[in-house]
């Protein structure tokens, strides 16, 4: 159960958090910036929990980077960890730790592309 946690809840679960950072944040920022602030309203009608995600973006932001940190943070520690002695189980467990790390680096280049367009852009452009 330890290993389903760390290599396939814990890397998806980051992932997910961190698209809600898009969507609270880089979403109608980019919107904005090119101008489309009728399709921004009309996202924002159409889905009234992105008002409610955005008031709250420190929240949104601290859940997503600490479940993206804690997925790292246990990829690391079970780098070298022993995969099964059987050949299939063990080429399958070393899928399942590549496609974590990959789905996890992704996470990280949302949640980091959320970052600056909360925080880091609106210092800069506005």
């Amino acid at each position: 159960m330890r290993q389903f946690w760390t290599n396939n809840l814990l890397p998806v679960m980051g992932l997910f958090t961190s698209v809600g950072t898009l969507l609270c944040c880089a979403l109608p920022a980019l919107f904005v910036t090119l101008g489309m602030g009728a399709a921004l309203a009309g996202l924002v009608t159409t889905l009234p929990f992105l008002i409610t995600l955005s008031e709250h973006k420190m929240i949104v932001f601290g859940v997503a980077g600490v479940m993206i940190a804690a997925s790292a943070t246990l990829q690391w520690i079970k780098r070298n960890a022993p995969c099964p002695v059987d050949q299939n189980a063990a080429r399958a467990c070393m899928r399942l730790r590549r496609l974590s790390v990959y789905i996890t680096a992704f996470a990280a280049v949302i949640y980091f592309t959320g970052v600056f367009f909360a925080f880091i852009a609106p210092k800069i452009f506005y």
